[in-house]
């Protein structure tokens, strides 16, 4: 007896916890706005295929209101018999037999609510667009959507104009959302090759060390034309460099020049230390390259700038009697592979900000989505697959490593831009030298 005396007041507690959980769930609908044709709504989209029972009570219901009972006379509104017409539950759309109504005096048909609000697939195209960015097919779709026999609307040709709508939006997002609310210390830039086609991928890291992706570009070179172009167009959406900004690139002439021209004292360019090792163990025998390729890393990691620059010089030294090919490589651009070093942030920031690994990493995730497309058709589908599919990884990105140290680094360019602004202005000619100077 105790025990069932247990069980019993068990069960009635569990009947309070389930009916506060209702009041929660009630006052969570009012607090969000939600009336209550919206919940019935969201809730028959849920439930397949008991939702076509439900939308057509639901739908008897709202000529009841707003025409009465059947036969009852006396009434403005009246019933008008019924039509063929269609709704999405979720993704997929049925037909449906639809009641109409009509105002008597106004002569009008009066829409049902209901139905307008079953016309459009349940939060938009967006689970249409992940099913085929993740790899499936559209002629496949149907097989693996359909849960009721009377289906229909998802052909490949439906689904396909569906996705492309949907991913021409997220390209639209990407390119055109507002940078005002970000601080930037850091862009990554670097490309991205599909077979002859190539994409120019952009990446901010936030001064909470977050990973923003900032733009995207279909271009088959990185000129400085190309990369000042976009660099406007970052601009004119809100970004801000006064205080500095640290680029990582992999030591593109066209994209140095870019940065130099168009942020001057601001920017700062940090060479990729691991394109600078391929590029000089390129040009070396296979016997030498995994030696040098160790002592250029050992290099790289000294803490201090003079060390780093004096056990560079040594190799330097070392490749001249052996291949003057790849000591030229090693010295073009060698100051700028130390960018970190002579900021003194090496040893802090160094994993994260000397090379571009984190591209490659987005690069490689990107891959995912993008591998599974056998023929690129036009520029167009190349970017909207990028887009969606580095928007989908965007909020899935970890912070970078070393981020507590990010506000030490905008202090030291800080200081650096003043000892630029300085330099700049010490060495400018009054405007009576230049005058002399040109006879006048």
């Amino acid at each position: 007896m105790p025990a069932i005396g247990s069980i019993t007041r068990k069960r009635g507690k569990g009947k309070v916890k389930i009916s506060a959980k209702r009041k929660k769930l009630q006052a969570m609908t009012e607090q969000l706005g939600l009336d209550n044709l919206d919940v019935t709504v969201a809730l028959i989209q849920a439930l397949i295929p008991c939702g076509l029972e439900a939308v057509k009570e639901k739908l008897q219901k709202e000529v009841a209101e707003l025409a009465g009972k059947r036969y009852e006379h006396g009434k403005e509104n009246v019933r008008w018999g019924r039509q063929g017409g269609s709704i999405y539950l979720q993704d997929q759309k049925v037909p449906i037999e639809v009641p109409r109504v009509r105002n008597k005096r106004g002569d009008i048909e009066i829409p049902l609510e209901t139905y307008q609000k079953l016309q459009a697939p349940f939060q938009s195209d967006e689970k249409v667009m992940l099913k085929l960015l993740c790899g499936i097919s559209t002629r496949k779709y149907g097989r693996s959507a359909e849960l009721v026999p009377e289906v229909f609307g998802i052909s490949s040709s439906n689904l396909s104009k569906r996705f492309k709508e949907k991913t021409a939006e997220m390209v639209k997002k990407l390119k055109t959302r507002s940078l005002r609310a970000y601080d930037f210390i850091c862009i990554f830039i670097d490309g991205k090759r599909y077979a002859d086609d190539g994409l120019l991928v952009v990446m901010g890291i936030t001064m909470e060390g977050k990973k923003v992706i900032l733009d995207i570009d279909h271009t088959h070179s990185e000129n400085s034309r190309v990369t000042d172009r976009m660099f406007e167009r970052l601009i004119e959406r809100g970004l801000r460099f006064e205080e500095g900004i640290l680029f990582v690139i992999d030591g593109s002439k066209g994209l140095i020049k870019g940065i130099q021209s168009r942020f001057q004292e601001y920017g700062f360019i940090q060479r990729c230390q691991w394109h600078k090792e391929q590029n000089v163990t390129s040009y070396l025998k296979e016997s030498q390259k995994e030696m040098y390729r160790r002592r250029l890393k050992k290099a790289y990691r000294k803490t201090t700038y003079n060390e780093a620059k004096s056990a560079l010089e040594m190799i330097h030294h070392e490749l001249s009697e052996i291949n003057q090919s790849a000591a030229d490589s090693l010295s073009e651009g060698l100051e700028e592979t130390l960018t970190l070093h002579r900021l003194g942030l090496s040893l802090e920031l160094g994993k994260s900000l000397t090379t571009t690994n984190c591209m490659e990493s987005i690069m490689a995730q990107l891959g995912q989505y993008t591998d599974k497309v056998d023929r690129w058709r036009n520029s167009s589908q190349l970017l909207r697959w990028t887009a969606a599919g580095l928007l989908e990884i965007e909020p899935q990105l970890r912070r970078i490593y070393g981020f507590r140290y990010l506000k030490v680094l905008r202090f030291k360019m800080k200081e650096e831009i003043q000892r630029r602004k300085e330099k700049k202005y010490e060495y400018m000619p009054t405007e009576r030298e230049m005058l002399e100077e040109i006879g006048v």
